[in-house]
């Protein structure tokens, strides 16, 4: 959660002879409240941010409860006096979020308000992204923060042009959905949509799916089939992870390009065709053409317009919005009553790294959802990956000799930032670095498991 500026907290004490007015940090805008009535009025008004009351006063447990009872998104410290497991268990059944011992730590005290106020803004977030989450939908692409802004905005002004568009980003920050988002907005949009990974086919038969073939031409060519670019005449021909294409079929397909036709393998003639041409890829293909293994003249024909896919840790709370489309997804399909995500699971889902982008998100909420046996999914309803995830930010500086870290593991940790920072561009990543491309490829090789 980002604060654009100074914001102060409201947070009452229902204060006795605990001291704990006096021990609030002075950034938390704290005040003194008489009795108990003044601060279920206050907390019904939404003048409060926060409650800390004795739980050991005169009626603090019922006034935990009608807090909570009442204003139920205000969250209550309690303090006791030498609390016992009953006391504690009572309070949190009465809607405590917390139960600090008297006499006070006013470090303990100040770090569990913030995090309980942390919990009450990301709850808020939750809500605010299930209740306007169709605001920020653009097709299948769901996303409000400023790096989604800036490739909805492309996609809106490349969309009805005929440029060709390279869509670049890591794998799983869903290309394929910026492509036919392209598509369905585009003057091509009632005509097909086809699409193949070039990784998927072997290189054997990917000249085939491309251009087609006449009957006989090969060994398994027992009938005549007509390639993409002629099954997408009129539309629009998406080249999924166009880096993996083999180098000898290169020429071919910029020829194709160049000259809007294709020769079928096994035939004399060429087939006209008018297509769109879409490619994506999660290689640094600047460094590809730089290294030779793939040609700039192509790299130039298929990258007029380009489009560059944040990664989902660089997306801030789209990846609340996107959990919550997959909730309502998931829950519809699996027949389970589930509507939402409680605050602590929202926290451990900002704070996970997300290597796999939106695709392992999608594979963690259905799993949830699965798991789920509430109607709010909770953290133990996540994969334990996300549940234990520590940060891999590097460790420079720590008190505990158990953080310390392997000068192997600090070059991965920094490689990988760097590589994130800059997008994936490999040749940005070794200049930054102080090393040469062969060097960092070498690396990344050796690395290739964790990175």
């Amino acid at each position: 959660m980002q604060d654009n500026g100074p914001h102060y907290h409201r947070v009452i004490v229902v204060d006795g002879r605990s001291g704990a007015f006096a021990a609030l940090d002075p950034k938390l805008a704290g005040e003194r409240c008489g009795s108990g009535n003044e601060a279920l009025d206050r907390a019904e008004r939404s003048e409060v941010d926060l409650v800390v009351l004795e739980l050991d006063a005169l009626d603090g447990l019922e006034l935990c409860h009608r807090l909570h009872e009442r204003s139920p998104n205000v969250p209550v410290i309690a303090l006791a006096m030498r609390p016992s497991v009953e006391s504690v268990i009572a309070a949190f059944r009465a809607g405590a979020s917390d139960v600090l011992p008297e006499p006070l730590d006013p470090c303990a005290m100040n770090s569990t308000i913030e995090r309980a106020l942390e919990r009450r803004a990301i709850a808020a977030e939750v809500h605010r992204i299930r209740e306007q989450k169709s605001k920020f939908e653009l097709g299948e692409l769901i996303g409000a923060s400023a790096p989604m802004r800036r490739v909805n905005d492309m996609i809106t002004r490349v969309a009805s042009s005929d440029a060709s568009v390279l869509i670049t980003g890591e794998s799983g920050t869903g290309k394929e959905l910026v492509a036919r988002a392209l598509h369905d907005r585009s003057t091509r949009a009632s005509g097909p949509f086809v699409a193949i990974n070039c990784a998927a086919v072997p290189p054997s038969l990917l000249e085939s799916e491309l251009f087609g073939h006449a009957k006989g031409a090969f060994t398994d060519a027992k009938s005549a089939r007509e390639g993409l670019f002629a099954s997408g005449n009129g539309g629009t021909v998406f080249l999924d992870e166009v880096g993996e294409m083999p180098s000898e079929l290169q020429p071919k397909l910029l020829r194709a390009l160049q000259e809007r036709k294709v020769r079928p393998i096994g035939m004399a003639a060429e087939i006209s065709f008018d297509v769109r041409l879409l490619t994506a890829t999660n290689r640094d293909l600047e460094g590809e053409v730089h290294e030779k293994r793939f040609r700039e003249d192509l790299y130039y024909r298929i990258n007029v317009v380009g489009i560059h896919l944040p990664a989902l840790r660089e997306r801030g709370t789209d990846i609340l919005l996107l959990a919550q489309a997959f909730v309502d997804r998931y829950a519809v399909r699996a027949g389970k009553p589930v509507r939402s995500i409680a605050a602590p699971a929202a926290e451990r889902l900002l704070a996970y790294d997300w290597p796999g982008n939106v695709r392992e998100l999608e594979n963690c909420i259905e799993r949830a959802v699965v798991m789920a046996r509430h109607e709010v999914l909770g953290v133990d309803d996540l994969a334990e990956r996300v549940r234990e995830h520590r940060s891999h930010n590097l460790v420079l500086a720590v008190e505990d000799p158990a953080e310390l870290v392997t000068i192997d593991e600090l070059e991965r940790r920094y490689i990988a930032k760097v590589i994130a920072m800059v997008g994936g561009n490999k040749s940005k990543a070794a200049h930054i670095l102080g090393l040469d491309r062969r060097t960092l490829y070498r690396k990344l090789d050796r690395y290739a498991e964790s990175l």
